[in-house]
């Protein structure tokens, strides 16, 4: 499997997560109660997957392999995902942090749960569309198949070895625990 296709379908994954924290901004929006803990919750996934998994294997492996087929760092497309990565770390301190707050019982946190959460969920539907549509593409074109093969190879590395060989399902746990927290 080309290491873009599971890039991919962890892209899915964090979707729906995306997806519940927009069902819980519009809960929140209507004056409805939602568990400051939800986004305390949504951070970690966030924070543990999105970042800690996801990202740390375009970080460390899939930009700089791209980067030796000639990819430029500065620039282009891998600047820009780079940015939005950090813009993205900086939203879920902040969303983490009110919702800590708020969770105290400082209830003007909630704007400001409200504001980071949303413009998470912008960030990170436009960054995958990128992803999806203009990075990955180009990885494809520009990595042959033995390149591609070691950098699935390292991502499994980087799953099994440092993460723990469980990410995938711990996670998907959190996701659908938030799923079904937004539904009831």
């Amino acid at each position: 499997m080309h290491a873009t296709r599971i890039l991919m379908e962890e892209h899915r994954l964090i979707e729906g997560v995306l997806a519940s924290l927009e069902a819980a901004i519009a809960r929140l929006n209507d004056g409805q109660p939602v568990r400051p803990g939800f986004f305390v919750d949504a951070a970690d996934f966030i924070r543990g997957f999105a970042d800690g998994c996801h990202h740390r294997k375009e970080e460390d492996v899939l930009f700089p392999a791209m980067e030796s087929a000639g990819v430029p760092r500065q620039g282009g497309p891998i600047q820009v995902m780079l940015t939005e990565h950090e813009e993205g770390r900086r939203l879920t301190r902040s969303m983490r942090e009110a919702a800590e707050r708020l969770e105290a019982g400082h209830t003007q946190a909630k704007d400001q749960v409200v504001s980071s959460a949303d413009s998470y969920v912008a960030l990170l539907r436009q960054h995958i569309g990128k992803e999806d549509h203009v990075l990955f593409p180009m990885a494809d074109e520009v990595l042959d198949a033995s390149r591609q093969a070691e950098v699935t190879a390292a991502f499994e590395r980087i799953e099994h070895e440092e993460t723990g060989a469980d990410v995938h399902e711990r996670y998907l746990a959190v996701a659908q625990a938030l799923e079904r927290e937004t539904k009831e």
